[in-house]
């Protein structure tokens, strides 16, 4: 029997949440816990906004040195392609792109940005990612221009700022779809203040990516648990970072992120996540 939402009981929000901060769709999450598909959205936007919102208080002054930077893919209601003419160019249908930045040491996100992959936006998101620094950081991006503007505006030149080209043997509009083209080498470049070499790397943010992946089945390719709307994807997103960041073990540090990065002081429950919702 289907739950109404305002008898859903607090056991059956924790299974809720669980389910879906395990990789399942909307649809498979009511298959699972047996709650309504619109009880189970309204309490993913409810615990996205109340996640939401704590990080952004929390996750302030941060002594992480070395970030990761990259934007992830995903698309909202059709592929760019398939999007109506009266719906083309507006953003949420189409193409949506999600940068997130990750510190090399602690492996803590702090700061995330769902939006369009332009110069705009990545000021937007690396604005947000200076204001929640105590120190000067070195950051590692990929080769897109858009990072040079972006990184100039948020931390004019106090920042140690490289960029790690890959070399492909085929152009990335060549490659077939299930073969992706050979990385054959690498190039660094230092774009402002004084990058130590050994930390010049991409690595642990696009691991981050596929975590990511496997975490929210929105993101997976060649999927139909697609976002249907923008806002949907924006709350999936901050759930998914505050579970990764406070609940889960990494199993490099055997602790949580957070709590590698002293921002927090013991691991999370899921229960403690949903009690977030009674604090906003």
């Amino acid at each position: 029997m289907l739950l109404i939402m305002n008898r859903l009981k607090p056991d059956k929000q924790k299974q809720v949440i669980a389910v879906l901060v395990e990789g399942n769709s909307i649809r498979s999450t009511c298959r699972i816990t047996g709650v309504a598909k619109n009880t189970v959205i309204k309490l993913l936007r409810d615990m996205g906004a109340a996640c939401d919102k704590y990080q952004d208080r929390v996750l302030r002054n941060l002594k992480c040195k070395h970030f990761q930077c990259d934007e992830i893919w995903s698309f909202c209601y059709a592929k760019e392609k398939n999007v109506p003419e009266q719906k083309k160019n507006k953003f949420g249908y189409g193409d949506v792109w999600t940068f997130t930045a990750i510190c090399a040491d602690t492996k803590l996100v702090p700061s995330w940005y769902v939006g369009r992959r332009n110069a705009h936006d990545a000021t937007i998101f690396m604005k947000d990612l200076a204001d929640r620094l105590a120190n000067r950081i070195q950051i590692t991006s990929d080769g897109h221009r858009m990072y040079i503007d972006a990184v100039e505006q948020a931390f004019a030149h106090e920042v140690d700022f490289s960029q790690l080209v890959k070399l492909y043997e085929n152009s990335i509009e060549q490659e077939k779809r299930y073969s992706p083209a050979r990385c054959s080498g690498i190039r660094k470049h230092d774009i402002c203040g004084n990058p130590k070499e050994e930390k010049i790397s991409t690595s642990y943010v696009e691991r981050q990516n596929l975590t990511v992946r496997m975490s929210m089945r929105r993101f997976t390719r060649l999927t139909n648990g697609f976002s249907k709307k923008v806002e949907n994807l924006a709350s999936a997103v901050s759930l998914h970072f505050m579970h990764y960041n406070f609940c889960r073990v990494h199993q490099s540090l055997r602790v949580t992120p957070a709590m590698e990065a002293g921002v927090a002081d013991h691991v999370w429950s899921i229960e403690e996540m949903l009690a977030l919702l009674d604090s906003n």
